[in-house]
């Protein structure tokens, strides 16, 4: 009975802390969802017809992190800027950063402090133009992706009134975040409760860096099913001493490896690239671990 105390007493603690930054995440993303996605999409759209090369991936890039779209609506508006002569490493570049990071969790990673967000915003963005360089390198002007059968998703932001919209598409975000939200914060709390912090530091602290950032990457793949569920876990983490480049490795293996984008993402990339994808991913992870850990102060 004891323990169930100060696990609930933790969990309320961590609750108090963290539930604000969710709560603003969730307001945010919906009010981008409804009102600034299309502006988003069609701004990537009309870049289309610019003349710049391989250089398009870093504004692609940017407007992937830009839209709130989870991978499943990704795919489909991807498919639809393919069809209308889309480049395949400025679409590279826009789904990779999309899976990664978006308003939403963006705002939500606040809990982190700046620091983090920083990495986190910095990192996202390179490793989107990072695939798209790789795209354009290896594949040149050849299609990368298989898009045969996917179309436009109907929008369920279609009610006529704008603050019902709205509110609907709030609700949908905390029903399909909520529940991992709490979970973190019930992982959390029981990692305050029973993980010694020096032991976790030397796991995953700078002194430790390289096998430190390999783990982390590696253990974003098993453990991430949503980004509400990983802040809370993430802050505490850093708390008791992971580093910062094993935080930013896990931030990108986690989204980048969650199982409904791999699903998606094996349709439309086939077998091959789609183990190339996840040889990049982890790559990235690591060396971006690494950089943020030599960089730190």
């Amino acid at each position: 009975m004891r323990e169930f105390i100060y696990i609930g007493y933790y969990f309320q603690i961590q609750l108090r802390q963290i539930a604000p930054y969710w709560a603003l995440g969730m307001v945010i993303g919906s009010f981008v969802s409804v009102f600034a996605k299309d502006a988003i999409h069609n701004c990537f759209e009309q870049i289309k017809d610019k003349k710049w090369g391989v250089w398009g991936v870093v504004p692609a890039s940017i407007l992937g992190i830009a839209s709130p779209l989870c991978m499943y609506g990704t795919i489909p508006i991807a498919a639809s800027f393919s069809r209308h002569g889309m480049r395949h490493d400025w679409l590279a570049a826009f789904m990779m950063s999309s899976i990664l990071l978006n308003p939403q969790l963006l705002l939500y990673s606040t809990a982190l402090k700046a620091t983090a967000v920083a990495v986190r915003l910095i990192s996202c963005t390179l490793c989107g133009i990072a695939a798209g360089l790789i795209v354009c390198l290896f594949y040149g002007k050849k299609p990368f992706f298989d898009f045969k059968g996917f179309e436009p998703r109907a929008s369920h932001d279609t009610h006529p009134n704008m603050a019902v919209r709205f509110l609907k598409n709030l609700g949908r975000n905390i029903k399909a975040t909520g529940i991992y939200f709490l979970a973190g914060v019930l992982l959390s709390a029981l990692f305050q409760r029973y993980v010694p912090s020096e032991r976790f530091a030397q796991l995953f602290g700078k002194s430790n860096e390289g096998f430190g950032v390999l783990m982390a990457a590696t253990i974003g793949v098993p453990l991430y099913a949503c980004g509400g569920g990983t802040i809370p876990l993430l802050r505490q983490w850093l708390a008791s001493g992971m580093s910062m480049g094993s935080a930013a490795a896990f931030m990108i293996t986690g989204p980048a490896t969650k199982i409904t984008n791999l699903g998606a993402l094996k349709i439309v990339l086939g077998i091959r690239r789609f183990i190339l994808y996840l040889a990049f991913v982890m790559a990235f992870s690591y060396i971006t671990g690494l950089a943020v850990n030599f960089f730190a102060v």
